[in-house]
């Protein structure tokens, strides 16, 4: 009967712990979330080395993405509790500034951003 109890004692032990990391990473996934999209020129074609530059209206911080060769851009472990604004800018050209809102529910949001002709 000792022995049995040990047993179960220690699977609970073993148990208990991993329950609630996942719980905890449930809950950190919850106010996690990314942006995502493309580049593209006023005439549609992707633009490749374009800077996107991801600005925290709460911190001001500013991050930056240099566009792949297809023209997207990513970020992600933002809060789902502060605003963003993106922007784009190459050889001169910039994009208008776009929002990602604390009321976008979205954890991948696609953004997609256009520059205009200089």
């Amino acid at each position: 009967m000792r022995k049995r109890l040990a047993i179960i004692g220690l699977a609970l032990i073993w148990a208990v712990p991993g329950a609630f990391s996942q719980r905890g990473s449930r809950d950190q996934e919850a106010t996690v979330r990314s942006v995502q999209g493309a580049v593209t020129d006023a005439d549609g074609n992707q633009v490749e080395g374009a800077v996107v530059h991801l600005k925290n209206t709460k911190t001001l911080q500013i991050r930056s993405y240099i566009t792949k060769n297809d023209g997207t851009y990513s970020f992600h472990g933002l809060s789902t509790n502060v605003d963003y604004e993106l922007r784009a800018e190459h050889q001169g050209a910039s994009s208008d500034v776009k929002t990602l809102s604390v009321f976008d529910s979205r954890r991948n949001a696609v953004i997609n951003l256009k520059l205009n002709r200089k």
